[in-house]
C-alpha cells in the first residue's frame, strides 16, 4: 500500500528574473494506491502549480509543508530521484527532445526505474503492444521525442510513459486539453489499463467533466485560491458541470 501525502503546502512561482508570487497557500490531500483523485478548477487557481511544484520544477518553490510518499519526504529528492521513487508527472505541455530517439528515451527512463535495463527484444515487444494500445504509429519509436508530434500524439506520449513505467503515483496535468473525442477515448483507456495492472494512486488534474466520463475518479477536489475549497465523491464533478466555478473562485478571493 502506498500513501501519497501533501501536509500544508504553499508554494511561489517565479514570475521574471526575480519577483515571486505566491501560488499555493495551504494544499492538503492524501492519497492511496488504487485512489483516483479528480482535482478541479477554474484558470488561475494553482492546479498545474501544485503538480510541478510536486515534481521539483525549478520555477516553482514549496516554501512551507511536506510532500511524503510513503513517509519519505519528496522534497529531500532531487527530480530524478523522485521519478525513480515511484512519482509519475504527464504534462500540460511535452516538451519535445529533438536528436533523442522515443524507444531509447523509453528504455533509459525503464532501465532507471526497474533498476536494470531491460533485454532489447522483450522490451521492444513490450513498447510496440503499448504503442498500439494507443493507437501510436510503430514508426514514432524512431522519431525524436514528441518532435513533430501533434497535441493529441504528445499525450498518447505521456500515456505510453505511464504504462511502461508502472509508477506508484501518477500526476495527470490536464491530460485530456486538446484532444479530440477519439483520442481521448484512447487516453482513458490507457490511464484505466495502468490502474487495472497495478495499484498506482491517480491525481488528475482537469478543468472539464467529460474525461471523467472515461476515468471514473474515487474523489473529487475542487481548488481555489490556491488551495482545495471542497472536496466530495463523482457527484461533485457532475455539480460543477451544472454551476460551474464561479461560487468556489468567490470564495478563494475572500480568503
Amino acid at each position: 500500500m502506498t500513501t501519497f501525502e501533501i501536509r500544508g503546502v504553499r508554494a511561489d512561482v517565479l514570475i521574471g528574473q526575480e519577483k515571486r508570487e505566491e501560488i499555493l497557500t495551504g494544499v492538503d490531500l492524501t492519497i492511496n494506491s488504487g485512489e483516483t483523485h479528480a482535482i478541479m478548477g477554474p484558470n488561475g487557481s494553482g492546479k498545474s502549480t501544485l503538480a510541478y511544484a510536486i515534481a521539483g520544477h525549478p520555477k516553482y518553490e514549496i516554501t512551507e509543508g511536506d510532500v511524503l510518499l510513503d513517509g519519505q519526504s519528496v522534497l529531500e529528492m532531487s527530480v530524478d530521484e523522485r521519478a525513480r521513487a515511484g512519482l509519475f508527472l504527464a504534462m500540460q505541455y511535452p516538451v519535445e527532445v529533438p536528436g533523442v530517439s522515443m524507444s531509447n528515451f523509453l528504455r533509459s527512463a525503464v532501465t532507471a526505474v526497474r533498476g536494470e535495463a531491460p533485454k532489447l527484444r522483450t522490451f521492444s515487444k513490450e513498447l510496440q503492444e503499448t504503442m498500439g494500445n494507443l493507437s501510436i504509429d510503430a514508426s514514432f519509436a524512431a522519431r525524436g521525442v514528441n518532435e513533430g508530434f501533434s497535441g493529441g500524439e504528445k499525450k498518447r506520449h505521456e500515456i505510453l510513459q505511464l504504462e511502461l513505467l508502472k509508477p506508484k503515483m501518477a500526476i495527470l496535468d490536464e491530460t485530456d486539453s486538446g484532444l479530440d473525442v477519439d483520442a481521448l477515448k484512447v487516453v482513458s483507456e490507457g490511464i484505466n489499463r495502468a490502474r487495472s495492472a497495478s495499484d498506482v494512486g491517480v491525481m488528475l488534474i482537469t478543468h472539464y467533466t467529460r474525461i471523467l466520463q472515461h476515468v471514473r475518479p474515487d474523489y473529487v477536489h475542487v481548488f481555489a485560491g490556491g488551495r482545495i475549497a471542497e472536496s466530495g465523491g463523482p457527484e461533485l464533478a457532475d455539480r460543477l458541470e451544472e454551476q460551474g466555478y464561479e461560487q468556489f473562485a468567490k470564495a478563494g478571493a475572500s480568503q
